[in-house]
């Protein structure tokens, strides 16, 4: 199998059909021997009676739909997990994504040897209140936090090995950040292209502005995640060792002045320092015990199922 495209979608009745036409034109003119796994995330439409009915007509189409809206991580979780192709490219099912792209996201992953191929949306056809700016600030943030100097880390149309995908978890809404995710993972040939962008044609789109924020706090998560993730005592025990010094030595000069310096004043409970340094052990103990506790959730933790599949089609 040279191409799986992996389509995570949600209430996209309208559009699935004619971006399956899309797709088929352009793998058939190119001659490649490809597949197409829809992933129904909870769709309330006719969008599953869709895929039924494309999957009668074409062989190459696959369905896996969800009992009910897990996200779009799982969506692609499962599509990954589903796909068989030498190269996984993923696309969102609302048209405005362009197929006309995929030959060449594969030749620049199969001939030019890159690992992730992340589309670029240079010129954007979104509200520019609430998608453009917000993007452009989200993406300069990913850029500073992960290292990757991606200019659009929310595009959809990307392109990946099946290495890469395989030996990945994209769990929570981290589909935003697979690309640092793989160079975590030590897949480091990563590269961008320029993707023609297109208006949404049908329906409006299934993002609100809470995006951002979530995005903004994955991005805090995933740089946790990717520093300290497999030893979080490093992080806590770090801080928790610095706090209870703190601590410490705030008791050490309450000590010596009371027995040496000036043993008939206040009582060491009047004084600020008293609490001060009480309330620095005390926070110092706890990171300390977080980052235990961390240390051993993380090596005795199990893989969770994230999203019950109801149904399947060719797989």
């Amino acid at each position: 199998m040279q191409i799986s495209i992996v389509i995570p979608l949600l209430n996209e009745q309208e559009s699935i059909k004619e971006l399956h036409d899309w797709i088929a034109n352009v793998m058939q003119s190119n001659h490649f021997l490809y597949e197409i796994i829809f992933i129904d995330d909870g769709s309330t439409d006719g969008s599953w009676q869709i895929i039924q009915e494309l999957s009668t007509k074409n062989n190459a189409v696959k369905g896996i739909q969800f009992l009910k809206n897990f996200g779009k991580s799982q969506a692609l979780h499962a599509g990954f997990k589903a796909a068989q192709g030498d190269v996984v490219i993923t696309m969102d099912a609302d048209l405005q994504d362009n197929p006309e792209e995929i030959p060449e996201l594969y030749n620049l992953i199969k001939e030019d040897g890159n690992h992730v191929v992340s589309g670029w949306k240079k010129k954007r056809y979104d509200s520019i209140i609430t998608k453009n700016i917000p993007s452009k600030l989200f993406n300069w943030a990913a850029r500073r936090t992960s290292g990757l100097k991606l200019n659009d880390f929310n595009c959809g149309l990307k392109a990946y090995q099946s290495d890469v995908i395989k030996n990945i978890e994209v769990s929570g809404d981290m589909h935003r950040y697979i690309p640092v995710l793989a160079k975590n993972a030590g897949f480091s040939k990563i590269t961008e292209k320029i993707v023609q962008h297109q208006a949404r044609k049908y329906g409006s789109t299934k993002f609100g502005a809470e995006r951002f924020v979530n995005g903004f706090l994955d991005l805090i998560t995933i740089w946790f995640v990717s520093k300290f993730g497999r030893q979080p005592m490093h992080l806590f025990g770090a801080l928790g060792v610095l706090m209870f010094i703190v601590g410490l030595g705030f008791s050490i000069y309450l000590g010596v002045d009371k027995l040496y310096v000036n043993p008939v004043g206040r009582l060491i409970t009047e004084r600020p320092q008293f609490y001060i340094a009480l309330a620095s052990m005390i926070i110092g103990t706890q990171l300390f015990l977080a980052g235990f506790l961390g240390e051993i959730m993380v090596r005795s933790r199990k893989n969770d199922t994230r999203y019950t599949i109801s149904n399947k089609i060719n797989i």
